[in-house]
């Protein structure tokens, strides 16, 4: 049977802008970036864990039509398509004030929940994202 999760999968409007943000600001890095030419396979990863990586997918071709496309396009520009990506970290408090130093703006500021520290924010295109500091 499975023995892992290798890809999941968001959408996103602009591949470009979502490499400014998870990479430049969250600091994961890029595991690959294919033109495909029916489409831009562009995957990055937590850094050295590539062998678990988000796809960040603008909604088109070959998974969809273009009228359905342009569909899934209005409702993640409205917050409504929105994906979840949630990640652990050491020190939730530190990863917040380093982000938030990049420009990173939060939906929910670090708090104490009975499975540790997180908190929470949401990519350029409504993806929510929140990060972990779990118990010890």
């Amino acid at each position: 049977m499975f023995n892992a999760i290798a890809q999941s999968q968001i959408y996103v409007l602009d591949q470009d802008e979502a490499l400014d943000f998870y990479v430049g600001k969250l600091g994961l890095e890029v595991v690959a970036d294919v033109d495909l030419g029916f489409m831009r396979w562009l995957t990055v990863s937590v850094p050295g864990q590539p062998e678990r990586q988000v796809l960040l997918e603008r909604p088109g071709a070959p998974a969809m039509s273009e009228e359905t496309a342009e569909q899934v396009r209005e409702l993640v520009t409205k917050g409504a398509m929105g994906g979840w990506l949630i990640f652990h970290t050491a020190d939730c408090r530190k990863t917040y004030e380093t982000l938030s130093a990049k420009g990173v703006e939060f939906t929910e500021e670090p708090t104490e929940r009975p499975y540790g520290v997180d908190c929470g924010l949401r990519d350029p295109f409504g993806n929510r994202i929140r990060f972990t500091q779990p118990k010890s």
